[in-house]
């Protein structure tokens, strides 16, 4: 009877959905402070009398926090345990946030924004990891892509917060900011609610501590259902011991290694495509809008619209990656994307270019939801962290170069070109994970991961 199989035999019930609000919630706010900057930057404009060079640097600050935040929480997470991670960079994001909002200068608002972003980013890639090693493998993608839905609300709250407080509350960009540095609150109850990933100490062999956990998990799993547990299963792996030391050299490594590289190219590709699009599409609608004829302030109203559409997206996609696999679901609502984006294209009137553009915004935060069930689920245990970290950073590069290339093509293309390139750019992605996918519904961390000799493979990989 292995600690990691008594883990994946447990029914999904309250100690479960308890992990899944923590980690939402976590996600609710780095949504929010990611799509927040969008309606900072004409209060920042005025305040400091900025020019557009500056405008763009803000709107880049956050990625590119996002980018290092998600490779510095990989690599720590896997060496010092996920959840310090995520409650350090829970911490450093809420400070920073702070400092934002009293910034006196422009140079002082910049950094605070890519701090921030840091700290977001560092959180928002060690949650799913994290998480989804508490699950068993027959709900791990609805889950998963539940969790990642948190998202949305973020995104939503953002879009309010921009409406009703930013033009409407003296000062209210610097108060929009303290509302998002909120989650600091949280700490006091994630320090004494969250357990350490079992899989994370028995592959570092801290079985003693793995067995209180699972033992605890198991009682109130057990006290939850009132029902007894069922039996154990024979588990057909365990994960590596005796592993190398993860830093970034010996991570790049491994994932391109021979066994690796075919995985890790999809998960970078698929991570780029999503972000790039996502972000291009979610920075430029509402000054498309305008451009349509329509005043700023019924832009952010389209705005909300278009990301309430986020919802459904998300929950729908959850629930279908365990009836079509995570790759095929990944699939259907990448070529829906493609579809959108296309259709969008090809409108002219602002009703209509909204309702495109919340069927757009509806497929790509659905592919969201399979991407972030899907990464963790092909990297190993004592490198699943530093895996995700990785492959979040390089979608990250796309949100940073997302919205400068799709400025220059609605320059010299129009409205239509920028869609058309979103339209490409997804086709791409949804060829990448149908042909080269891995199929991962239903089977445990450790069967798609470890192969039964985890030890060798890790260490030779590294050599």
């Amino acid at each position: 009877m292995t600690l990691l199989a008594r883990l994946d035999r447990l029914p999904l019930s309250r100690p479960h959905y308890k992990l899944l609000l923590i980690g939402g919630l976590g996600y609710t706010f780095d949504g929010m402070d990611s799509a927040v900057v969008a309606f900072l930057l004409p209060s920042a404009k005025a305040a400091w009398g900025l020019d557009n060079g500056q405008l763009g640097l803000i709107g880049s600050a956050t990625p590119f926090g996002f980018l290092f935040g998600a490779i510095a929480a990989g690599l720590l997470g896997d060496r010092i345990g996920r959840k310090k991670v995520m409650m350090y960079a829970l911490a450093f994001y809420a400070v920073f946030s702070v400092v934002a909002a009293f910034s006196p200068n422009y140079e002082v608002f910049l950094g605070a924004r890519v701090l921030a972003g840091a700290g977001a980013g560092a959180e928002s890639a060690i949650i799913a990891p994290f998480l989804s090693e508490f699950v068993p493998a027959k709900r791990r993608g609805w889950f998963v892509g539940a969790l990642a839905g948190f998202f949305s609300f973020g995104f939503v709250m953002a879009a309010l917060i921009g409406r009703f407080v930013v033009p409407t509350v003296p000062e209210g960009w610097r108060v929009a900011q303290l509302i998002t540095a909120l989650p600091i609150v949280m700490l006091l109850w994630w320090r004494r609610s969250l357990p350490e990933s079992p899989r994370f100490l028995v592959a570092n062999g801290r079985h003693a501590e793995a067995g209180k956990i699972v033992s605890k998990l198991e009682r109130d799993v057990e006290k939850a259902t009132g029902q007894a547990l069922p039996a154990v299963a024979e588990a057909e792996a365990q994960p590596a011991t005796e592993t190398p030391k993860v830093n970034l050299l010996s991570a790049l490594k491994f994932l391109w290694s021979p066994a690796m590289a075919r995985r890790t190219a999809v998960i970078w590709t698929v991570w780029f495509v999503i972000t790039f699009s996502y972000y291009g599409f979610f920075s430029w609608i509402p000054t498309l809008l305008v451009e349509r004829g329509i005043t700023v302030t019924k832009s952010f109203e389209f705005s909300i619209i278009i990301y309430l559409a986020q919802i459904p997206g998300y929950f729908s996609a959850a629930w279908l990656s365990e009836r079509l696999d995570r790759k095929h679901t990944i699939a259907l609502y990448l070529a829906g994307s493609a579809v959108s984006a296309f259709w969008l294209s090809q409108m002219d009137a602002p009703w209509s270019i909204t309702l495109a553009g919340a069927v757009l915004s509806f497929f790509l935060n659905g592919t969201y939801a399979g991407v972030y069930s899907y990464t963790p689920e092909v990297f190993p245990t004592w490198i699943r962290a530093s895996g995700t970290g990785l492959s979040s950073a390089f979608g990250r590069v796309g949100s940073i170069l997302a919205p400068t290339i799709i400025g220059l093509s609605a320059a010299s293309l129009g409205f239509a070109g920028v869609f058309g390139l979103t339209t490409a750019v997804l086709a791409a992605g949804v060829v990448c994970v149908v042909v080269f996918g891995l199929s991962t519904a239903g089977r445990s961390l450790e069967e798609l991961t470890e192969h039964g000799a985890p030890v060798k493979t890790a260490k030779e990989m590294t050599k």
